[in-house]
Protein backbone atom coordinates (compact mmCIF):
# COMPACT_ATOMS: atom_id res chain seq x y z
CA UNK A 1 0.00 0.00 0.00
CA UNK A 2 1.50 3.50 -1.17
CA UNK A 3 1.55 5.29 2.20
CA UNK A 4 3.06 8.51 1.66
CA UNK A 5 4.53 10.48 -1.44
CA UNK A 6 6.61 13.49 -1.63
CA UNK A 7 7.45 15.19 -4.90
CA UNK A 8 10.38 18.18 -5.51
CA UNK A 9 10.78 20.34 -8.46
CA UNK A 10 9.04 18.04 -10.55
CA UNK A 11 6.86 19.54 -14.12
CA UNK A 12 4.26 22.38 -12.31
CA UNK A 13 4.85 21.15 -8.80
CA UNK A 14 7.26 23.14 -6.39
CA UNK A 15 6.82 20.80 -3.12
CA UNK A 16 4.07 18.51 -2.29
CA UNK A 17 3.70 15.27 0.35
CA UNK A 18 1.14 13.74 0.80
CA UNK A 19 -0.26 11.15 2.80
CA UNK A 20 -2.48 8.12 1.48
CA UNK A 21 -5.05 5.90 3.20
CA UNK A 22 -6.84 2.35 2.22
CA UNK A 23 -9.90 1.99 -0.12
CA UNK A 24 -11.19 4.05 -3.03
CA UNK A 25 -9.07 7.36 -3.63
CA UNK A 26 -10.24 9.95 -6.22
CA UNK A 27 -7.93 12.40 -7.27
CA UNK A 28 -9.91 15.83 -9.31
CA UNK A 29 -9.18 19.28 -9.92
CA UNK A 30 -9.94 21.55 -13.14
CA UNK A 31 -8.89 20.39 -16.68
CA UNK A 32 -5.10 21.27 -17.13
CA UNK A 33 -4.90 21.74 -13.31
CA UNK A 34 -2.28 18.89 -13.35
CA UNK A 35 -4.02 15.89 -12.32
CA UNK A 36 -1.93 13.71 -14.52
CA UNK A 37 1.22 15.35 -13.42
CA UNK A 38 1.17 13.81 -10.02
CA UNK A 39 0.50 10.21 -11.50
CA UNK A 40 3.63 11.36 -14.29
CA UNK A 41 5.80 11.56 -10.89
CA UNK A 42 4.69 8.46 -9.63
CA UNK A 43 5.41 6.43 -12.99
CA UNK A 44 8.99 8.20 -12.74
CA UNK A 45 9.45 6.68 -9.45
CA UNK A 46 8.57 3.53 -10.13
CA UNK A 47 10.91 3.23 -13.20
CA UNK A 48 9.21 5.07 -15.82
CA UNK A 49 10.97 7.56 -18.24
CA UNK A 50 13.40 9.87 -16.68
CA UNK A 51 13.71 13.77 -19.32
CA UNK A 52 15.15 16.73 -17.92
CA UNK A 53 11.96 18.29 -18.80
CA UNK A 54 10.27 17.19 -15.88
CA UNK A 55 12.47 19.21 -14.15
CA UNK A 56 10.35 22.13 -12.10
CA UNK A 57 11.49 25.45 -14.53
CA UNK A 58 14.82 27.38 -12.98
CA UNK A 59 15.38 24.39 -10.74
CA UNK A 60 18.61 21.95 -10.63
CA UNK A 61 16.83 18.77 -10.09
CA UNK A 62 14.00 17.34 -9.87
CA UNK A 63 13.20 14.38 -7.66
CA UNK A 64 10.15 11.84 -5.70
CA UNK A 65 10.36 9.22 -3.21
CA UNK A 66 7.72 7.48 -1.58
CA UNK A 67 6.71 4.92 1.36
CA UNK A 68 5.27 1.46 0.75
CA UNK A 69 3.43 -0.58 3.31
CA UNK A 70 4.28 -4.60 2.37
CA UNK A 71 0.95 -6.24 3.20
CA UNK A 72 3.13 -9.86 3.16
CA UNK A 73 6.53 -10.26 3.67
CA UNK A 74 6.81 -14.03 3.71
CA UNK A 75 9.39 -15.71 1.81
CA UNK A 76 9.12 -19.39 0.13
CA UNK A 77 11.13 -22.00 1.91
CA UNK A 78 12.61 -23.23 -1.10
CA UNK A 79 13.05 -20.08 -2.61
CA UNK A 80 16.33 -19.33 -4.49
CA UNK A 81 17.43 -15.91 -5.67
CA UNK A 82 18.99 -17.48 -8.82
CA UNK A 83 14.95 -18.15 -9.82
CA UNK A 84 12.64 -15.33 -10.85
CA UNK A 85 11.02 -14.39 -7.37
CA UNK A 86 7.06 -14.31 -7.01
CA UNK A 87 6.68 -11.15 -4.10
CA UNK A 88 8.55 -8.11 -3.50
CA UNK A 89 9.65 -9.56 -0.35
CA UNK A 90 11.43 -12.61 -2.36
CA UNK A 91 13.06 -9.94 -4.83
CA UNK A 92 14.45 -8.00 -2.34
CA UNK A 93 15.53 -11.12 -0.60
CA UNK A 94 17.73 -12.09 -3.45
CA UNK A 95 19.10 -8.42 -4.07
CA UNK A 96 19.97 -7.91 -0.30
CA UNK A 97 17.91 -5.29 0.54
CA UNK A 98 16.39 -5.69 4.38
CA UNK A 99 12.50 -4.70 4.67
CA UNK A 100 12.36 -2.27 8.10
CA UNK A 101 8.92 -2.31 9.77
CA UNK A 102 7.38 -3.91 6.35
CA UNK A 103 8.37 -0.48 4.78
CA UNK A 104 9.98 0.29 1.88
CA UNK A 105 11.18 3.50 0.65
CA UNK A 106 11.94 4.25 -3.10
CA UNK A 107 13.30 7.31 -4.12
CA UNK A 108 14.32 8.71 -7.22
CA UNK A 109 16.20 11.64 -8.94
CA UNK A 110 17.28 13.82 -12.09
CA UNK A 111 19.35 16.71 -12.92
CA UNK A 112 19.35 19.15 -15.57
CA UNK A 113 22.45 17.72 -16.83
CA UNK A 114 20.69 14.52 -17.43
CA UNK A 115 22.25 12.53 -14.76
CA UNK A 116 19.45 10.29 -12.36
CA UNK A 117 20.03 8.08 -9.66
CA UNK A 118 17.10 5.74 -7.74
CA UNK A 119 17.35 4.22 -4.61
CA UNK A 120 15.42 1.43 -2.32
CA UNK A 121 16.03 1.78 1.26
CA UNK A 122 19.04 3.51 0.52
CA UNK A 123 20.31 1.23 -1.64
CA UNK A 124 21.06 2.23 -4.98
CA UNK A 125 19.49 0.42 -8.29
CA UNK A 126 19.61 0.42 -11.50
CA UNK A 127 15.83 2.24 -13.53
CA UNK A 128 15.31 -1.59 -15.11
CA UNK A 129 15.61 -3.32 -11.07
CA UNK A 130 13.27 -0.52 -9.87
CA UNK A 131 11.08 -0.84 -12.91
CA UNK A 132 11.15 -4.72 -12.04
CA UNK A 133 10.51 -4.47 -8.36
CA UNK A 134 7.69 -1.82 -8.43
CA UNK A 135 5.23 -3.75 -10.94
CA UNK A 136 5.06 -6.17 -7.42
CA UNK A 137 3.56 -2.80 -5.72
CA UNK A 138 1.63 -0.89 -8.03
CA UNK A 139 -0.49 -1.21 -11.57
CA UNK A 140 -1.31 2.18 -13.12
CA UNK A 141 -3.77 1.48 -15.98
CA UNK A 142 -2.48 4.80 -17.87
CA UNK A 143 -5.02 7.23 -20.09
CA UNK A 144 -4.47 5.26 -23.03
CA UNK A 145 -3.33 1.98 -21.54
CA UNK A 146 -6.90 0.15 -22.82
CA UNK A 147 -5.51 1.17 -26.28
CA UNK A 148 -3.94 -2.14 -25.72
CA UNK A 149 -6.71 -4.12 -26.21
CA UNK A 150 -7.18 -2.96 -30.18
CA UNK A 151 -3.77 -4.88 -30.18
CA UNK A 152 -4.95 -8.50 -30.89
CA UNK A 153 -1.78 -10.32 -30.35
CA UNK A 154 -2.15 -8.73 -26.50
CA UNK A 155 -5.38 -10.51 -26.32
CA UNK A 156 -3.47 -13.86 -25.88
CA UNK A 157 -1.42 -12.19 -22.90
CA UNK A 158 -4.94 -12.15 -20.86
CA UNK A 159 -6.20 -14.97 -21.72
CA UNK A 160 -3.06 -16.70 -20.74
CA UNK A 161 -2.93 -14.98 -17.38
CA UNK A 162 -6.33 -15.92 -16.71
CA UNK A 163 -5.83 -19.38 -17.35
CA UNK A 164 -2.48 -18.97 -15.37
CA UNK A 165 -0.38 -20.48 -17.69
CA UNK A 166 2.04 -17.98 -18.32
CA UNK A 167 5.29 -20.67 -17.19
CA UNK A 168 3.77 -23.19 -19.33
CA UNK A 169 3.68 -21.60 -22.31
CA UNK A 170 7.27 -19.78 -21.79
CA UNK A 171 8.08 -23.64 -21.51
CA UNK A 172 6.68 -24.59 -24.61
CA UNK A 173 8.30 -21.41 -26.37
CA UNK A 174 11.47 -22.89 -25.54
CA UNK A 175 11.06 -26.20 -26.87
CA UNK A 176 9.57 -24.72 -30.31
CA UNK A 177 12.59 -22.70 -30.38
CA UNK A 178 14.64 -25.67 -30.06
CA UNK A 179 12.77 -27.61 -32.99
CA UNK A 180 12.93 -24.39 -34.88
CA UNK A 181 16.90 -24.86 -34.06
CA UNK A 182 17.10 -28.83 -35.29
CA UNK A 183 14.84 -27.75 -38.57
CA UNK A 184 17.01 -25.36 -39.21
CA UNK A 185 19.95 -27.73 -38.96
CA UNK A 186 18.67 -29.92 -40.64
CA UNK A 187 17.93 -27.40 -43.81
CA UNK A 188 22.06 -26.15 -43.89
CA UNK A 189 22.91 -30.18 -44.13
CA UNK A 190 20.74 -30.40 -47.49
CA UNK A 191 23.43 -27.57 -48.86
CA UNK A 192 25.65 -29.11 -51.93
CA UNK A 193 28.01 -32.35 -51.26
CA UNK A 194 30.39 -29.92 -52.55
CA UNK A 195 30.17 -27.03 -50.54
CA UNK A 196 29.53 -29.70 -47.88
CA UNK A 197 32.67 -31.16 -48.33
CA UNK A 198 35.10 -28.07 -49.08
CA UNK A 199 33.85 -26.61 -45.17
CA UNK A 200 34.68 -30.48 -43.74
CA UNK A 201 38.08 -30.33 -45.00
CA UNK A 202 38.69 -26.54 -43.56
CA UNK A 203 37.29 -27.60 -40.32
CA UNK A 204 39.80 -30.60 -40.16
CA UNK A 205 42.95 -28.47 -41.19
CA UNK A 206 41.42 -26.05 -38.15
CA UNK A 207 41.12 -28.94 -35.47
CA UNK A 208 44.76 -30.36 -36.63
CA UNK A 209 46.35 -27.13 -36.81
CA UNK A 210 45.20 -25.84 -33.32
CA UNK A 211 45.19 -29.28 -31.89
CA UNK A 212 48.91 -29.81 -32.43
CA UNK A 213 49.51 -26.36 -30.80
CA UNK A 214 48.38 -27.52 -27.53
CA UNK A 215 47.00 -24.79 -26.23
CA UNK A 216 46.12 -23.88 -22.66
CA UNK A 217 43.63 -21.36 -21.13
CA UNK A 218 45.10 -17.79 -20.50
CA UNK A 219 48.74 -19.38 -21.63
CA UNK A 220 49.38 -16.18 -24.25
CA UNK A 221 48.57 -13.54 -20.94
CA UNK A 222 51.36 -15.58 -18.65
CA UNK A 223 53.63 -15.90 -21.70
CA UNK A 224 53.51 -12.15 -22.04
CA UNK A 225 53.94 -11.63 -18.79
CA UNK A 226 56.83 -13.67 -18.49
CA UNK A 227 57.93 -11.69 -21.81
CA UNK A 228 58.19 -8.80 -20.30
CA UNK A 229 60.17 -9.50 -17.21
CA UNK A 230 62.93 -10.93 -19.47
CA UNK A 231 63.01 -8.28 -21.92
CA UNK A 232 63.47 -5.80 -18.94
CA UNK A 233 65.75 -7.63 -16.99
CA UNK A 234 68.70 -5.22 -16.98
CA UNK A 235 66.55 -2.58 -15.83
CA UNK A 236 65.24 -4.91 -13.28
CA UNK A 237 68.27 -5.66 -12.10
CA UNK A 238 69.54 -2.21 -11.90
CA UNK A 239 66.59 -1.54 -9.82
CA UNK A 240 66.38 -4.11 -7.39
CA UNK A 241 70.19 -3.37 -6.63
CA UNK A 242 69.45 0.58 -6.17
CA UNK A 243 66.56 -0.64 -3.89
CA UNK A 244 68.91 -3.12 -1.78
CA UNK A 245 72.01 -0.47 -1.56
CA UNK A 246 69.32 1.57 -0.10
CA UNK A 247 67.55 -1.23 2.47
CA UNK A 248 70.89 -2.65 3.75
CA UNK A 249 74.07 -3.17 1.45
CA UNK A 250 75.69 -0.37 2.95
CA UNK A 251 76.68 1.26 5.98
CA UNK A 252 74.76 4.73 5.13
CA UNK A 253 71.63 2.08 4.40
CA UNK A 254 68.35 2.31 5.90
CA UNK A 255 68.21 -1.18 7.74
CA UNK A 256 71.72 -0.73 9.76
CA UNK A 257 70.76 3.39 10.69
CA UNK A 258 67.35 1.96 11.82
CA UNK A 259 69.06 -0.59 13.93
CA UNK A 260 71.47 1.70 15.76
CA UNK A 261 68.64 4.44 15.78
CA UNK A 262 66.52 1.32 17.44
CA UNK A 263 69.51 0.57 19.81
CA UNK A 264 69.68 4.48 20.87
CA UNK A 265 65.70 4.81 21.35
CA UNK A 266 66.34 1.42 24.05
CA UNK A 267 68.44 3.28 25.82
CA UNK A 268 66.05 6.72 26.04
CA UNK A 269 62.94 4.77 26.89
CA UNK A 270 64.78 3.11 29.89
CA UNK A 271 65.87 6.44 31.28
CA UNK A 272 61.86 7.52 30.50
CA UNK A 273 59.52 4.99 29.75
CA UNK A 274 56.82 7.87 28.37
CA UNK A 275 59.53 7.15 25.03
CA UNK A 276 58.26 3.63 25.09
CA UNK A 277 55.29 3.71 22.61
CA UNK A 278 57.99 5.37 20.25
CA UNK A 279 60.55 2.32 21.01
CA UNK A 280 57.86 -0.11 20.47
CA UNK A 281 57.02 1.55 16.97
CA UNK A 282 60.28 2.37 15.95
CA UNK A 283 61.01 -1.98 16.83
CA UNK A 284 58.18 -2.71 14.39
CA UNK A 285 59.57 -0.57 11.61
CA UNK A 286 62.73 -2.18 12.29
CA UNK A 287 61.53 -5.61 11.79
CA UNK A 288 59.43 -5.08 8.51
CA UNK A 289 61.75 -3.15 7.05
CA UNK A 290 64.29 -5.92 7.78
CA UNK A 291 62.05 -8.78 6.66
CA UNK A 292 61.40 -6.17 3.05
CA UNK A 293 65.70 -6.10 2.67
CA UNK A 294 65.65 -9.68 3.15
CA UNK A 295 62.64 -10.39 0.47
CA UNK A 296 64.55 -7.97 -2.41
CA UNK A 297 67.69 -9.57 -1.63
CA UNK A 298 66.70 -12.94 -2.14
CA UNK A 299 64.36 -11.63 -5.18
CA UNK A 300 68.19 -10.13 -6.67
CA UNK A 301 70.07 -13.76 -5.74
CA UNK A 302 67.20 -15.36 -8.28
CA UNK A 303 67.72 -13.31 -10.95
CA UNK A 304 69.07 -14.96 -14.13
CA UNK A 305 69.00 -13.39 -17.43
CA UNK A 306 68.22 -16.63 -19.72
CA UNK A 307 68.03 -15.41 -23.51
CA UNK A 308 67.18 -19.20 -24.23
CA UNK A 309 64.26 -18.93 -22.45
CA UNK A 310 63.38 -15.52 -23.85
CA UNK A 311 62.94 -17.18 -27.32
CA UNK A 312 61.25 -19.82 -26.66
CA UNK A 313 58.66 -17.01 -25.27
CA UNK A 314 58.62 -15.28 -28.21
CA UNK A 315 58.66 -18.39 -30.78
CA UNK A 316 54.98 -19.81 -28.33
CA UNK A 317 53.42 -16.46 -28.87
CA UNK A 318 54.08 -16.09 -32.32
CA UNK A 319 52.06 -19.57 -33.10
CA UNK A 320 49.52 -18.17 -31.06
CA UNK A 321 48.97 -15.03 -32.51
CA UNK A 322 49.15 -16.86 -35.71
CA UNK A 323 46.19 -19.33 -34.64
CA UNK A 324 44.59 -15.83 -33.52
CA UNK A 325 44.90 -14.21 -36.73
CA UNK A 326 43.11 -17.13 -38.51
CA UNK A 327 40.39 -18.44 -35.73
CA UNK A 328 39.98 -15.12 -33.74
CA UNK A 329 38.24 -11.65 -34.10
CA UNK A 330 42.06 -10.49 -33.78
CA UNK A 331 45.38 -11.18 -32.18
CA UNK A 332 44.64 -9.05 -29.28
CA UNK A 333 41.06 -11.44 -28.87
CA UNK A 334 41.08 -13.89 -25.69
CA UNK A 335 42.87 -16.85 -26.28
CA UNK A 336 39.53 -18.71 -25.59
CA UNK A 337 38.24 -17.67 -28.89
CA UNK A 338 40.64 -19.87 -30.55
CA UNK A 339 39.22 -22.56 -28.30
CA UNK A 340 35.73 -22.12 -28.94
CA UNK A 341 36.47 -22.35 -32.94
CA UNK A 342 38.28 -25.58 -32.22
CA UNK A 343 35.19 -27.23 -30.13
CA UNK A 344 32.45 -25.60 -32.74
CA UNK A 345 34.91 -27.23 -35.86
CA UNK A 346 34.87 -30.44 -34.02
CA UNK A 347 31.33 -30.34 -33.61
CA UNK A 348 30.80 -30.02 -37.56
CA UNK A 349 33.16 -32.53 -38.53
CA UNK A 350 30.99 -34.72 -36.20
CA UNK A 351 27.83 -33.75 -37.39
CA UNK A 352 29.01 -33.76 -41.29
CA UNK A 353 31.39 -36.40 -41.55
CA UNK A 354 28.84 -39.12 -41.81
CA UNK A 355 26.37 -36.76 -42.74
CA UNK A 356 23.61 -39.40 -43.86
CA UNK A 357 23.55 -41.09 -40.10
CA UNK A 358 23.69 -37.51 -38.26
CA UNK A 359 20.68 -36.67 -41.03
CA UNK A 360 18.71 -39.53 -39.99
CA UNK A 361 19.08 -39.28 -36.11
CA UNK A 362 18.60 -35.25 -36.68
CA UNK A 363 15.37 -36.25 -38.21
CA UNK A 364 14.44 -38.57 -36.05
CA UNK A 365 14.86 -35.91 -32.52
CA UNK A 366 12.95 -33.69 -35.13
CA UNK A 367 9.89 -35.99 -35.15
CA UNK A 368 9.66 -36.37 -31.63
CA UNK A 369 9.82 -32.71 -30.90
CA UNK A 370 7.18 -32.73 -32.89
CA UNK A 371 5.29 -34.84 -31.33
CA UNK A 372 6.19 -33.38 -27.62
CA UNK A 373 5.15 -29.78 -29.23
CA UNK A 374 2.05 -30.48 -30.07
CA UNK A 375 1.27 -32.41 -27.72
CA UNK A 376 1.90 -29.51 -24.94
CA UNK A 377 -0.28 -26.75 -27.62
CA UNK A 378 -3.14 -29.20 -27.45
CA UNK A 379 -2.72 -29.31 -23.33
CA UNK A 380 -2.18 -24.88 -23.86
CA UNK A 381 -5.33 -24.80 -25.70
CA UNK A 382 -7.49 -26.79 -23.98
CA UNK A 383 -6.91 -24.51 -21.05
CA UNK A 384 -7.12 -21.72 -23.05
CA UNK A 385 -10.54 -22.46 -24.33
CA UNK A 386 -11.94 -23.59 -20.23
CA UNK A 387 -10.42 -20.24 -19.12
CA UNK A 388 -11.84 -18.32 -21.98
CA UNK A 389 -15.84 -19.49 -21.15
CA UNK A 390 -14.67 -18.14 -17.07
CA UNK A 391 -13.67 -15.11 -18.88
CA UNK A 392 -16.28 -14.38 -21.16
CA UNK A 393 -18.78 -15.03 -18.00
CA UNK A 394 -16.37 -12.85 -16.02
CA UNK A 395 -16.34 -9.86 -18.02
CA UNK A 396 -19.91 -9.94 -18.82
CA UNK A 397 -21.16 -10.04 -15.34
CA UNK A 398 -18.72 -6.93 -14.72
CA UNK A 399 -20.12 -4.93 -17.72
CA UNK A 400 -23.64 -5.60 -16.62
CA UNK A 401 -22.68 -3.43 -13.37
CA UNK A 402 -20.74 -0.94 -15.07
CA UNK A 403 -23.87 0.28 -17.64
CA UNK A 404 -23.53 -2.57 -20.57
CA UNK A 405 -25.88 -5.18 -19.74
CA UNK A 406 -26.55 -6.14 -23.24
CA UNK A 407 -23.17 -6.85 -24.35
CA UNK A 408 -21.89 -10.00 -24.92
CA UNK A 409 -18.02 -10.00 -24.61
CA UNK A 410 -16.72 -13.41 -26.65
CA UNK A 411 -12.86 -14.57 -26.01
CA UNK A 412 -12.53 -16.59 -29.97
CA UNK A 413 -9.80 -19.55 -29.52
CA UNK A 414 -9.13 -20.49 -32.85
CA UNK A 415 -6.55 -23.31 -34.47
CA UNK A 416 -4.44 -21.95 -37.07
CA UNK A 417 -4.75 -22.33 -40.75
CA UNK A 418 -2.54 -24.60 -41.79
CA UNK A 419 -2.11 -28.94 -42.78
CA UNK A 420 1.77 -28.76 -41.62
CA UNK A 421 3.18 -28.08 -37.89
CA UNK A 422 4.88 -25.55 -39.02
CA UNK A 423 1.44 -23.54 -39.99
CA UNK A 424 -0.54 -25.34 -37.04
CA UNK A 425 1.80 -24.12 -34.38
CA UNK A 426 3.54 -20.87 -33.57
CA UNK A 427 6.29 -20.03 -30.25
CA UNK A 428 3.10 -19.69 -28.07
CA UNK A 429 0.93 -22.82 -29.19
CA UNK A 430 -1.25 -23.73 -31.82
CA UNK A 431 -4.67 -21.08 -31.41
CA UNK A 432 -5.09 -17.59 -32.93
CA UNK A 433 -7.09 -15.74 -29.58
CA UNK A 434 -9.23 -12.46 -30.46
CA UNK A 435 -11.64 -10.60 -28.28
CA UNK A 436 -14.80 -10.54 -29.63
CA UNK A 437 -17.58 -8.01 -28.67
CA UNK A 438 -21.66 -7.52 -29.42
CA UNK A 439 -22.88 -4.31 -27.93
CA UNK A 440 -26.40 -4.91 -29.21
CA UNK A 441 -29.06 -8.23 -28.69
CA UNK A 442 -29.01 -9.71 -32.20
CA UNK A 443 -25.80 -8.38 -33.51
CA UNK A 444 -23.25 -11.05 -34.10
CA UNK A 445 -19.51 -10.58 -32.27
CA UNK A 446 -17.37 -8.81 -33.81
CA UNK A 447 -13.94 -7.96 -33.54
CA UNK A 448 -13.27 -5.82 -29.98
CA UNK A 449 -10.68 -3.48 -32.40
CA UNK A 450 -13.11 -2.36 -34.78
CA UNK A 451 -16.48 -1.95 -33.07
CA UNK A 452 -15.96 -0.67 -29.40
CA UNK A 453 -15.60 2.83 -28.26
CA UNK A 454 -13.23 4.46 -26.08
CA UNK A 455 -16.05 4.02 -22.91
CA UNK A 456 -16.57 1.09 -24.03
CA UNK A 457 -12.84 0.31 -24.35
CA UNK A 458 -12.07 1.62 -20.79
CA UNK A 459 -14.83 -0.25 -19.47
CA UNK A 460 -14.09 -3.63 -21.11
CA UNK A 461 -10.30 -2.68 -19.21
CA UNK A 462 -11.74 -2.22 -15.68
CA UNK A 463 -13.66 -5.39 -15.78
CA UNK A 464 -10.23 -6.97 -16.90
CA UNK A 465 -8.18 -5.25 -14.38
CA UNK A 466 -10.80 -6.33 -12.09
CA UNK A 467 -10.43 -9.82 -12.59
CA UNK A 468 -7.11 -10.07 -12.80
CA UNK A 469 -7.02 -8.29 -9.44
CA UNK A 470 -8.60 -10.92 -7.43
CA UNK A 471 -5.56 -13.40 -8.05
CA UNK A 472 -2.90 -10.63 -8.08
CA UNK A 473 -0.72 -9.75 -5.28
CA UNK A 474 -0.35 -5.67 -6.24
CA UNK A 475 -1.60 -3.73 -3.54
CA UNK A 476 -2.34 -0.69 -5.27
CA UNK A 477 -4.10 -0.15 -8.50
CA UNK A 478 -4.28 3.25 -10.29
CA UNK A 479 -6.52 4.41 -13.19
CA UNK A 480 -5.85 7.88 -15.05
CA UNK A 481 -9.40 8.66 -17.10
CA UNK A 482 -11.09 5.64 -16.70
CA UNK A 483 -14.45 7.81 -17.01
CA UNK A 484 -13.15 8.55 -20.84
CA UNK A 485 -15.98 8.58 -22.83
CA UNK A 486 -18.83 7.98 -20.15
CA UNK A 487 -21.53 9.70 -17.93
CA UNK A 488 -25.14 9.42 -16.18
CA UNK A 489 -25.89 6.39 -15.09
CA UNK A 490 -22.65 4.27 -16.56
CA UNK A 491 -20.75 6.91 -14.46
CA UNK A 492 -22.40 5.99 -10.93
CA UNK A 493 -21.95 1.95 -11.93
CA UNK A 494 -18.33 2.68 -12.25
CA UNK A 495 -18.10 4.49 -9.30
CA UNK A 496 -20.03 2.17 -7.09
CA UNK A 497 -17.78 -1.03 -9.46
CA UNK A 498 -14.29 0.85 -7.95
CA UNK A 499 -15.47 0.89 -4.38
CA UNK A 500 -16.31 -2.25 -4.40
CA UNK A 501 -12.87 -3.09 -5.82
CA UNK A 502 -11.14 -0.91 -3.18
CA UNK A 503 -12.75 -3.36 -0.21
CA UNK A 504 -9.68 -5.55 -0.95
CA UNK A 505 -7.08 -3.44 -2.39
CA UNK A 506 -5.87 0.73 -2.52
CA UNK A 507 -7.50 1.79 -5.71
CA UNK A 508 -7.11 5.36 -7.01
CA UNK A 509 -8.64 7.46 -9.98
CA UNK A 510 -8.37 10.38 -11.55
CA UNK A 511 -11.67 11.40 -12.57
CA UNK A 512 -13.95 14.66 -13.73
CA UNK A 513 -17.03 13.04 -13.34
CA UNK A 514 -19.06 13.86 -9.48
CA UNK A 515 -20.76 10.47 -9.65
CA UNK A 516 -17.38 8.65 -9.40
CA UNK A 517 -15.81 10.89 -7.02
CA UNK A 518 -18.91 10.74 -4.68
CA UNK A 519 -18.40 6.75 -4.07
CA UNK A 520 -14.55 7.52 -2.95
CA UNK A 521 -13.53 7.00 0.79
CA UNK A 522 -10.85 9.61 0.24
CA UNK A 523 -10.67 12.30 -2.32
CA UNK A 524 -7.38 14.59 -3.28
CA UNK A 525 -7.91 18.06 -5.01
CA UNK A 526 -4.76 19.42 -7.73
CA UNK A 527 -5.18 23.17 -7.95
CA UNK A 528 -2.95 25.28 -10.48
CA UNK A 529 -1.90 28.98 -8.94
CA UNK A 530 -0.15 31.76 -10.50
CA UNK A 531 2.27 33.78 -8.79
CA UNK A 532 3.89 36.65 -10.89
CA UNK A 533 5.45 34.77 -13.93
CA UNK A 534 5.34 31.27 -11.84
CA UNK A 535 2.52 28.45 -12.11
CA UNK A 536 2.54 25.96 -10.07
CA UNK A 537 0.62 22.60 -9.17
CA UNK A 538 -0.67 22.03 -5.89
CA UNK A 539 -1.69 18.91 -4.47
CA UNK A 540 -4.22 18.62 -1.08
CA UNK A 541 -6.09 16.49 0.82
CA UNK A 542 -10.39 18.04 0.55
CA UNK A 543 -12.40 16.85 3.77
CA UNK A 544 -15.92 18.13 5.28
CA UNK A 545 -16.98 21.14 3.75
CA UNK A 546 -14.15 21.56 1.17
CA UNK A 547 -14.94 18.10 -0.19
CA UNK A 548 -18.78 19.32 -0.36
CA UNK A 549 -17.56 22.31 -2.45
CA UNK A 550 -15.30 20.36 -4.80
CA UNK A 551 -18.00 17.96 -5.48
CA UNK A 552 -20.62 20.86 -6.17
CA UNK A 553 -17.61 22.20 -8.41
CA UNK A 554 -17.38 18.77 -10.58
CA UNK A 555 -21.34 18.76 -10.51
CA UNK A 556 -21.95 22.08 -12.66
CA UNK A 557 -18.66 24.38 -12.24
CA UNK A 558 -20.14 26.13 -9.65
CA UNK A 559 -19.26 25.69 -5.79
CA UNK A 560 -21.04 29.10 -4.65
CA UNK A 561 -24.51 28.37 -4.85
CA UNK A 562 -26.51 26.88 -2.19
CA UNK A 563 -28.22 24.39 -4.39
CA UNK A 564 -25.38 22.89 -6.01
CA UNK A 565 -23.95 22.69 -2.53
CA UNK A 566 -26.82 20.75 -1.35
CA UNK A 567 -26.95 18.22 -4.27
CA UNK A 568 -22.90 17.27 -3.36
CA UNK A 569 -23.96 17.33 0.40
CA UNK A 570 -26.81 14.85 -0.54
CA UNK A 571 -24.86 12.59 -3.08
CA UNK A 572 -22.17 12.58 -1.09
CA UNK A 573 -24.50 11.11 1.96
CA UNK A 574 -26.15 8.53 -0.35
CA UNK A 575 -22.58 6.87 -1.59
CA UNK A 576 -20.18 7.85 0.53
CA UNK A 577 -21.66 8.05 3.99
CA UNK A 578 -22.08 11.84 4.35
CA UNK A 579 -19.07 14.16 4.85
Amino acid sequence: MLEDLTIKDFALIDSDYIEFKKGFTVLSGETGAGKSILIGALSFLLGGKADVQQIRSGRPEASVSATFLLSDTSIRKDFNPEEEAQSPAEWLSAHGIEIENNRVILRRFIRDTGKSGAWINSVPVTRADLAQFSAFLVDIHGQHEHQSLMKVTEHRKFLDARAGIQGEVADFTKKYAELVEKRKKLAEMSLSDQERLRKLDMMKFAVEEITAAKLKAEEDLLLEDEQNKLSSFEKIFSEVETVNNILSDQESSLVPVLKKLLRDSSHLSEMDRSLSPLQERLESAFYELSDIAEEYSSYQSKLVFDPGRLQEVEDRLSVIYNLKKKYASSINAPLSEVITYLENAQSFIEENEDSDSYKEKLAAQIKELEREVLLLADKLSKKRIAAAELLNKEVCNILAKLGMASTRFLVSVKQKEGSALEQLCGPYGKDDIEFLISANPGNPPLPLSKIASGGELSRVMLALKTIFAQNDSVDTLIFDEVDTGIGGEVAVAVGAHMKNLAKNRQVFAITHLASIAVYADNQIKIEKSVSGQVTSSNVFIVEGQDRVAEIARMLSGDSDTEQSLEHARSLLEKYSGGI
